[in-house]
């Protein structure tokens, strides 16, 4: 762990400059409004170490795939979420001397990320080689209310020195990514220039044609008062920049306002980008930097009602939780249905920015209960609208009549992912988006969207899952071979118990909603048939593949086994590891840890988690004891599903741990990655973790159900929920369960398997029940 930040319930604070740390920071404070997002790089140069980093939702380059030994069925590209333009930008100068942090004398700084009104804030003193000392403060944000502004505050005050302090703004296009396989350069220059307001740019990719024009405009003012003085303007290859010179006396300060916009040929024809963007810079300026950041608190606190979870008793846990909850909702809105959540979300390159199966199996429950329905239908539209992709995919490896794989990565539907154990054998990433479509359902009661998108893609998942079975007669089962589990730590392995489980599952469902549309829509279900060839003689191979599949267990142990021979295996645990070869994956060979028994992140576990009620209680305890000692957690998506099942079977110490690994998993680097990115999709895990695993929240047979517990280092904890359209508010605490209706209409759920009706004028008080293990 890498502990550096203070604990603060509403904020983020790095008190002291760490040049060391700058990557993991520049991560930690990132900024972003589900359109755009930004590291959090100075504005002023730094020849330091950095990641500079700003990003575009749904903006991409095919950067060429790298590998040493191709293979048939592997994607030629990469998707790389693109280092875009630098809209940030403000060089200074202290009487011709470059500001530069790295190189001057550091004192009172302090960084801090507003995470209740949505603003980073950066105060230091620098002195430079000169002996010149100035006071610095900036405030940064990007618009939660006009997804295309990002606005600056920049305020130097002169400490002991008179003479000139300079800002030279700009807008860069020229910019590169770190990760490019090839070191190629995506960006290719358009046109740049200024107009009234300020100045533009524009750039385009070098493949797929995307057009971003970003521009921005500056505002001076010395000790308040507004300076109109002409800036020299400067039009370069992909740049543009504007530069003041401000004569300044001992004490005086002097105020920098830049606002940027930034808009894309996503959203505007390539035509009418240039004249979108200066009319928006025409009335940004008229509007300025405090009205701008007001709309912006003012929607942050809109967001904050619905999702907030107060905990009271632990700031280290409260700081955590909101912290997640922060960079969510900075990631993914849910206004625009072609965009998703990528693992760094916009605070890094890896994992390109593209989409995986964090997506349905993690952050869907996060936006179905703290989001309009909307938000979470649109994850699933996200998906439906490249069914004809994920079919593709499928005939790429050489499955037939309408099947689809979904890609184990994507920006587009197609997959570009292309490490042969996940791209071709990952496969029960299919089984997610049949789960996501069943606990949207649970949750909104929306079955109208079986009907519309989602029998379709239900289909064609359970078309591949019959074809990527087949029958093995030495055991007269049906059996899968060659796939990867969650567990990545295993490759080519051979009847994976979790993929084989929830493939036979996804027919079931099908099944099921089958008889749904066709009973409640015969006509629409006519329409699918012959949309897509669809005849239900085929479901007979999906019943007896059902009926007859090989499931690997031990019943001397009781136990699923994760996969064939998974016993054959030498059997430690992870207290057995030295401390000093964790990670893993950064100290073993790939041989070894393949050979081990060691586990990632959850396999079993996770079918557990999604099938619980398949299985009684004594199931899932023996299961959780035998496979968690020999988890070393070293996927981000591990904890949170540790801690709900933990909380389940009451081992309410492992829960708490658990939470607090994934509530801080960021905050105090415990994969020592942060640098990198912060891991976005594990962040909708400590949701869960609260809300399914301490309050024991759960939709299921048209039900809501809650079972809540309360961890010893907490006093109380609340939060709410929406459920069917309808809003709740849950408060526990040390003898009280409380549930309170916000929208004034009655709703039924269950508490500790008791029904109750509740109603606005008559809140539930239910005493708390003490875990057991």
């Amino acid at each position: 762990m890498n502990q550096y930040l203070e604990v603060d319930k509403w904020n983020i604070i790095e008190d002291g400059f760490n040049p060391e740390q700058q990557r993991s920071s520049e991560s930690i404070f990132s900024l972003g409004n589900g359109h755009m997002g930004q590291r959090a790089n100075f504005e002023e140069s730094y020849s330091g170490d950095s990641l500079q980093g700003s990003y575009i939702g749904g903006i991409y380059y095919p950067d060429k795939t790298k590998v040493g030994w191709w293979k048939n069925g592997y994607p030629e590209y990469f998707a790389k979420v693109l280092n875009s333009v630098n809209w940030i930008g403000i060089d200074i100068a202290i009487n011709g001397a470059p500001l530069d942090l790295f190189k001057c004398g550091v004192s009172a700084f302090k960084r801090v990320l507003n995470m209740k009104k949505g603003y980073l804030k950066r105060l230091f003193v620098a002195e430079l080689p000169s002996g010149d000392k100035v006071e610095v403060e900036v405030t940064r944000f990007i618009s939660m209310a006009r997804k295309e502004i990002g606005a600056i505050e920049y305020n130097i005050k002169s400490l002991n020195f008179d003479g000139d302090i300079t800002f030279k703004p700009y807008v860069n296009g020229d910019v590169r990514n770190e990760d490019a396989n090839y070191d190629e350069h995506f960006w290719s220059e358009v046109e740049q220039g200024s107009f009234e307001e300020g100045g533009y740019v524009t750039t385009r990719t070098k493949k797929l044609d995307f057009h971003v024009t970003a521009s921005m405009t500056n505002q001076l003012q010395q000790n308040g008062n507004d300076i109109t003085e002409d800036a020299d303007t400067e039009v370069e290859s992909m740049q543009v920049s504007e530069e003041y010179t401000v004569p300044v006396s001992q004490g005086d300060e002097v105020s920098l306002h830049k606002i940027a916009v930034v808009a894309s040929s996503l959203n505007h024809s390539t035509a009418q980008l240039k004249p979108h963007v200066k009319s928006l810079t025409k009335d940004a300026a008229a509007i300025g930097f405090a009205t701008l950041l007001y709309e912006h608190t003012q929607r942050w606190a809109e967001i904050w009602d619905g999702s907030d979870v107060l905990i009271e008793g632990d700031d280290k846990a409260q700081q955590g939780i909101r912290f997640n909850i922060f960079q969510l909702y900075q990631t993914y809105t849910g206004e625009d249905e072609r965009l998703n959540i990528g693992p760094k979300g916009f605070t890094g390159e890896k994992y390109g920015g593209c989409t995986y199966w964090d997506t349905e199996a993690y952050c869907l429950p996060f936006y179905l209960n703290t989001a309009p329905n909307k938000v979470a239908r649109n994850l699933l539209l996200y998906r439906y609208q490249q069914l004809p992709e994920a079919i593709e995919n499928a005939e790429k490896l050489g499955f037939e009549n309408g099947a689809a794989l979904y890609p184990m990565v994507t920006m587009n539907g197609e997959e570009c992912h292309n490490e042969w154990e996940i791209t071709f054998e990952e496969v029960h990433r299919n089984g997610a988006m049949a789960y996501a479509i069943h606990n949207y359902i649970q949750h909104t009661g929306d079955e109208s969207y079986l009907s519309e998108a989602g029998l379709e893609v239900l289909i064609a998942i359970s078309r591949f899952w019959s074809q990527r079975f087949n029958y093995s007669e030495k055991r007269d089962k049906f059996v899968m071979l060659g796939v990867t589990g969650p567990n990545e730590y295993e490759n080519n392995i051979n009847n994976n118990w979790y993929t084989s489980y929830i493939g036979c599952w996804t027919m079931k469902y099908t099944l099921e909603s089958i008889e749904k549309v066709r009973s409640n829509n015969s006509e629409r279900y006519s329409d699918i048939q012959d949309k897509i060839g669809f005849s239900e003689d085929e479901t007979a191979q999906w019943k007896e593949i059902m009926d007859n599949v090989h499931l690997p267990e031990d019943k001397k142990r009781g136990i699923f086994l994760q996969q064939d021979n998974y016993l054959d295996k030498e059997q430690r645990t992870v207290e057995d590891l030295n401390e000093n070869e964790r990670p893993l994956n950064q100290h073993w060979s790939w041989d070894r840890i393949l050979r081990s028994c060691f586990i990632k992140q959850g396999d079993v576990v996770q079918g557990l988690y999604f099938f619980e009620d398949h299985f009684d209680e004594e199931m899932l305890r023996r299961n959780f004891d035998f496979y968690e000692p020999r988890t070393v957690h070293e996927s981000s998506l591990s904890p949170c599903i540790h801690a709900i099942m933990a909380s389940k079977l009451g081992y309410s110490d492992r829960a708490y741990e658990f939470y607090l690994r994934t509530a801080r998993l960021d905050l105090d680097d415990y994969n020592e990655e942060v640098h990198q990115g912060l891991h976005i999709t594990s962040m909708a895990g400590t949701w869960m973790a609260i809300v399914e695993g301490f309050a024991g929240k759960r939709a299921k047979d048209g039900e809501l159900y809650f079972a809540p517990t309360l961890p010893d280092e907490w006093s109380a904890y609340s939060f709410k929920i929406l459920y069917k359209g309808r809003r709740l508010k849950i408060r526990v605490e040390a003898e009280e369960v409380q549930i309170t209706c916000e929208d004034g209409e009655t709703v039924q759920c269950y508490v500790y398997d008791e029904q109750y009706q509740i109603t606005a004028d008559e809140p539930l008080k239910v005493s708390r029940k003490k875990a057991v293990a």
